[in-house]
């Protein structure tokens, strides 16, 4: 049997799972990954724009992304928004295309990226328990508004500990998937 809340508290642990996603792409390993220029704003006419919405995004090497402008004169304030993102890239280019190579990571920011892994990790576990919290709140209004019988009450909140546990569990493979993408060299 489902409780009635288990749709929204799935619904809001999946996105909180996608935040996680989201955010450990943007973490830059030694390897060449378009997902860490998704955070990079280009000034696109006096609005900060989404770099991904003004050029072609690449990895043609494991150590190079490109970033092909849709206008070449935007060239420059993209250097410049890459420069200016602390992604520690130097960009390059040829008047039409910029090239970013991607240094090897020293031992000292491998252990800062995991660091910084670990630490958004759990802020989604902490997350995912404070969904369970209202979720489990909502159980106990039910039951003392007698919606909800005693023994309904304590499978629900069974289930829902299952499922939180579910989530968790899926945090910390992402996060031990994403650690060995980091300290692999």
């Amino acid at each position: 049997m489902e409780f009635p809340q288990r749709k929204k508290a799935t619904e809001k642990m999946e996105g909180q799972i996608e935040h996680l996603r989201h955010e450990m792409a943007a973490i830059r390993t030694g390897r060449a990954s378009i997902g860490v220029l998704d955070h990079v704003r280009v000034d696109y006419y006096g609005t900060p724009t989404p770099l991904k919405q003004v050029a072609t995004l690449a990895a043609p090497e494991n150590r190079l992304l490109t970033v092909q402008p849709f206008d070449p004169k935007m060239i420059k304030d993209i250097e410049k928004a890459i420069l200016a993102s602390d992604l520690g890239l130097t960009p390059t280019n040829d008047g039409k295309l910029i090239r970013l190579p991607i240094p090897p990571l020293t031992e000292e920011r491998r252990k800062e990226l995991a660091k910084h892994a670990k630490k958004i990790a759990e802020e989604v576990r902490v997350h995912i328990r404070n969904i369970r919290r209202d979720v489990h709140e909502e159980i106990k209004k039910g039951q003392k508004a007698s919606q909800m019988p005693e023994d309904e009450a304590k499978k629900a909140q069974d289930e829902l500990q299952k499922l939180t546990d579910s989530y968790i569990t899926k945090v910390d493979e992402i996060l031990k998937k994403k650690e060995t993408e980091i300290t692999e060299i």
